[in-house]
C-alpha cells in the first residue's frame, strides 16, 4: 500500500490476529482491509480523522476483546462500507462471499432501525436485534462498533452524544451483559455514564484517583502472605486488585443511599489460576480462609451452580488487614476468559458450556452438541460458517408511524398490526403500507418494518380475515365483529319477513314457518332470515308459495305422495314460457336473477336453472356451477335468451395485474371511464413488491362493450394481462 501509516497498521492487526485465532486466513483480512480504504477514502468522521480509522479500531476490538475468527474481523473492517460508500452488500457478496456480506448486512440494517426510531422500550429493542439476525457474529460486531464509537464520543454533539449514550446503557450495556463479556459490558456503561451525569462521573473519577497509591499499597500487604502459600503449594496463578467501576460504584451509592466513603470501603481481589482441575479454587479458598478470617454469609459458588450467562467463579469475603474487608474472587484461566469474553470463550473451553437463560439455553445446547460429536477442524468450520441464533424468531418487532414497538408473532399481518395498536382500527383496516409502500392485507411483515394503517368508516371486517391472521387478538375480535354483524343481519331480515307476512295479511307461527321453508334449504329460521336479508331468497316468492299451500292443503298431500308439487309445476311452467321466446322482454313477468358466479352479459350464451324462492338464476352456458347443478338435476334447466338491447348495464368483472408504478391506477381508471362513459362499480387492487394484481367490477351494456374496455386495458403501458373473470 502506498501509504506506510496503513502498511503498520495492517502488520499491528494481523499480529493480533495471529495471537488470538485458532486460524487465521491472512489474505481474507489483508483484502478486506484494502477494499474499506480505498472505500473510505474520501470520508471523515466528526474528530476529523480519516473514516476508516473507525473500522480498523472497530476490527482491532474484535480481534483483542471478542476473538471469534477471521470472518468477524474481516466483516468488522467492511462493516461500514454499504452505509456510507458508494458499494453495496452485493458487491461486498461478490468480492468476499455470502457469509460476509450477510453480517455486513445485519449490521446495516441495524443501524438503519436505531436512525429511525428512537428508543423507549429497551427490553423490547434487545429481542428485535435478535429477532433480526440468524448469526451472533451481527451482535458481537454491533458490541464492538458502539464500543469504539463511545469512546471517541466526545466528537459529537451534545444531543448526539446523550442520544448515544442512553442507547448504550438501556440496550447494549445490558446486552452484553446477557452475552458475557463482562469487560465490554463495564467499559459501555462507565462511557455512558460519563455522557449522562458527567458531575457525578468526575467527582468519583476524582476520588479514585486521590485514594489510588493508599489502595494499592493496601493490596500489596494483603496479597503478600496468599501469594507465599500458593507458591509453596506449586501453583501458577496471577492475583491483582479488581478495579471498580464508576457506574457500579455509582449505582449502590444511589441504590444504598451512602456516601461514596461507605460504598468504597470494601477492598477487591482476584486469583486467576493456571490451571483446568476446578477443584484447585476450592483449594485456594481453604488456603485463603486459613490466613484471613472468612464471612461465610457472603460465600458464593457460582463454579457449581453457574450464573445463567455462563459466568463461573468462587466470590469470597475475609476480614484483611486493619479489620479491612477485603472481596476476592477465585477463578481458573478458562473462567476468567469467560467472564471477559463470554460466548466468544466458548470456543477455546469448550468444557465450560454452562446453561444460560432460557432464550440462550437451546442455542448453547446445539454447539455442546455440535462439540461432543466433531473433531476440532470440523469443529472450527461447521461452527463458525453456520453460526446461527435462533432467538425470538417466532416474534416479530414492528413499529407504528410513531416510532411505537409492536411485538407480533411470526406471521403476522398488518391486520394483525391494526388490532395490536387499537380495536376500532383493525375493524377499519382498508389498507396498509409497508415501509412507505401499499401492500395487500395478507402479506406477512418482518422485524424492523414501519407500519401504517388506512381505515375508512365505510371498512368493515371481512370473513376472510380470520383465514390469514395469527393473533388472537384479531381472530377473536373479527368472529366477534361477524356474529354481531350476522345478528343485526338475521334482525333485519326477520323484520323484512314480517312486513311481507303483514302486507299479504298472513298469520303464521315460528313452528308453521319451519314447515314451510324446509324446502328453501335452509337450516332453521336464523338461517332463513340471513338469506332473505342477503337476497339470496326472495320472501315474497315464500309468501305466494305459502298461500299457494295454504289453499291447496289436500292437493299438496297427493302432490308430496306424487312427488308432482308446486315447484315441479313450476318449473313446467317456466319451460313452456320461455320456450321460443325471450325470458325478458315485453312479456317478462317471470321472476329472475342473474349468476353472480358468473355474471353474464348481453351476447353470452345462456341457460336458465329454476331454483326454490329466486325464481330462475341465469347463467353462462360455460359455467362451472351450472355444470354441477345440471349434473345434479337437470330438470331445473330452462332454456333462455336475451331481448332486444334496451341500454341496460350489467354487471361484469376483469382480472388485471402488471406493474406496480405511479399513476397506473389512474392510467387504469381513465381508460376505462372515458370509453362510453363506463361506470366502474369497484376496484379492489393488492401490490406486492413491485407488481399488482386486483379485480376490476364494471358496468357495460353487452359483450361487445366488455372487449373493448379489455382490449384498451392491455394496451396501457406495464400491464401484463387482463381478462374477463368468471368463475
Amino acid at each position: 500500500m502506498k501509504n506506510g501509516i496503513y502498511k503498520k497498521k495492517l502488520d499491528d492487526l494481523l499480529v493480533i490476529c495471529r495471537k488470538n485465532l485458532r486460524t487465521v486466513n491472512e489474505d481474507l483480512i489483508r483484502k478486506a482491509f484494502e477494499f474499506s480504504v480505498e472505500a473510505h477514502k474520501n470520508d471523515i468522521r466528526a474528530s476529523g480523522d480519516p473514516f476508516f480509522n473507525h473500522p480498523y479500531e472497530v476490527a482491532m476490538v474484535v480481534a483483542k476483546e471478542i476473538p471469534l475468527d477471521d470472518v468477524s474481523v474481516a466483516s468488522a473492517l467492511l462493516h461500514d462500507v454499504a452505509e456510507d460508500t458508494v458499494f453495496t452488500i452485493k458487491d461486498i457478496r461478490q468480492e468476499f462471499g455470502s457469509t460476509i456480506a450477510d453480517i455486513v448486512d445485519g449490521a446495516t440494517k441495524i443501524s438503519d432501525i436505531f436512525k429511525s426510531h428512537e428508543v423507549t422500550q429497551a427490553e423490547s429493542y434487545r429481542k428485535l436485534l435478535l429477532s433480526m439476525v440468524n448469526d451472533i457474529r451481527v451482535i458481537l460486531l454491533k458490541f464492538a462498533d458502539r464500543l469504539h464509537n463511545m469512546r471517541t464520543l466526545e466528537y459529537l454533539p451534545k444531543e448526539r452524544q446523550l442520544r448515544m449514550a442512553k442507547e448504550t446503557l438501556d440496550i447494549y450495556a445490558p446486552f452484553a451483559h446477557r452475552f458475557g463479556l463482562a469487560k465490554i459490558k463495564w467499559e459501555l456503561e462507565d462511557l455512558a455514564f460519563k455522557y449522562l451525569h458527567p458531575q457525578e462521573y468526575e467527582q468519583i473519577a476524582h476520588k479514585l484517583k486521590s485514594r489510588r497509591k493508599e489502595r494499592e499499597s493496601y493490596i500489596r500487604k494483603f496479597v503478600q502472605p496468599v501469594e507465599k502459600r500458593l507458591h509453596d503449594e506449586g501453583m501458577t496463578f496471577e492475583i491483582e486488585g479488581r478495579p471498580k467501576h464508576f457506574f457500579s460504584i455509582y449505582n449502590k451509592m444511589v441504590n444504598r443511599n451512602k456516601p461514596f466513603d461507605e460504598v468504597y470501603d470494601l477492598f477487591a481481589v482476584r486469583i486467576v489460576l493456571d490451571t483446568e482441575n476446578i477443584n484447585d479454587c476450592f483449594t485456594v479458598y481453604g488456603i485463603l480462609s486459613s490466613i484471613y478470617i472468612p464471612i461465610p454469609e457472603r460465600f458464593k459458588n457460582y463454579i457449581s451452580v453457574p450464573k445463567k450467562n455462563g459466568y463461573q467463579s468462587i466470590h469470597a469475603t475475609v476480614v484483611g488487614p486493619e479489620g479491612k474487608m477485603v472481596e476476592v474472587q477465585i477463578r481458573t484461566r478458562g473462567m476468567h476468559e469467560i467472564a471477559e469474553k463470554g460466548v466468544a470463550a466458548h470456543w477455546k473451553y469448550k468444557e465450560n458450556l454452562s446453561t444460560l437463560d432460557e432464550e440462550l439455553e437451546n442455542w448453547i445446547s446445539w454447539v455442546r452438541e455440535i462439540f461432543e460429536h466433531a473433531d476440532e477442524e470440523a469443529v472450527d468450520k461447521q461452527l463458525l460458517e453456520s453460526f446461527k441464533l435462533n432467538l425470538y424468531q417466532d416474534e416479530i418487532y414492528v413499529f407504528t408511524p410513531k416510532g411505537e414497538l409492536k411485538i407480533l408473532p411470526q406471521g403476522a399481518t398488518p391486520v394483525d398490526f391494526a388490532f395490536a395498536v387499537h380495536s376500532n382500527i383493525g375493524f377499519h383496516c382498508l389498507s396498509a403500507k409497508v415501509n412507505g409502500r401499499i401492500v395487500s392485507l395478507d402479506t406477512p411483515v418482518r422485524s424492523g418494518d414501519q407500519v401504517e394503517i388506512i381505515t375508512s368508516k365505510h371498512q368493515m371486517p371481512k370473513a376472510d380475515w380470520e383465514q390469514f391472521v395469527v393473533t388472537h387478538k384479531a381472530k377473536s375480535q373479527i368472529r366477534k365483529w361477524i356474529k354481531e354483524e350476522e345478528r343485526k343481519a338475521i334482525a333485519n331480515g326477520r323484520e323484512l319477513w314480517e312486513k311481507k307476512l303483514k302486507k299479504a295479511k298472513l298469520h303464521i307461527n315460528d313452528d308453521d314457518l319451519m314447515k314451510y321453508v324446509h324446502e328453501f334449504k335452509v337450516g332453521d329460521l336464523r338461517d332463513f332470515f340471513l338469506k332473505i336479508q342477503r337476497e339470496e331468497i326472495n320472501p315474497d316468492a315464500v309468501v305466494q308459495e305459502i298461500e299457494l299451500k295454504m289453499k291447496h292443503p289436500r292437493q299438496e298431500a297427493v302432490v308430496d305422495e306424487q312427488n308432482d308439487g308446486i315447484f315441479n309445476r313450476f318449473i313446467s311452467t317456466a319451460r313452456n314460457l320461455t320456450s321460443g321466446i325471450t325470458l325478458f322482454g315485453t312479456r317478462d313477468n317471470f321472476l329472475h336473477s342473474f349468476a353472480k358466479c358468473c355474471n353474464p352479459i348481453p351476447g353470452d350464451e345462456i341457460v336458465g336453472y329454476v331454483t326454490k324462492g329466486e325464481g330462475v338464476k341465469v347463467h353462462l352456458k360455460l359455467c362451472k356451477n351450472l355444470q354441477s347443478l345440471m349434473a345434479s338435476d337437470p330438470s331445473r334447466i330452462v332454456d333462455v335468451g336475451w331481448p332486444v338491447t334496451n341500454g341496460v348495464e350489467y354487471a361484469s368483472a376483469v382480472r388485471i395485474s402488471g406493474e406496480d408504478r405511479t399513476g397506473m391506477l389512474n392510467d387504469i381508471t381513465h381508460s376505462i371511464s372515458t370509453y362510453q362513459n363506463t361506470n366502474i362499480r369497484g376496484v379492489k387492487i393488492d401490490a406486492k413488491d413491485s407488481l399488482f394484481e386486483g379485480t376490476i367490477m364494471l358496468g357495460v351494456k353487452n359483450t361487445e362493450h366488455l372487449d373493448r374496455i379489455i382490449e384498451k386495458l392491455r394496451k396501457i403501458k406495464g400491464v401484463f394481462r387482463a381478462e374477463r373473470l368468471v368463475e
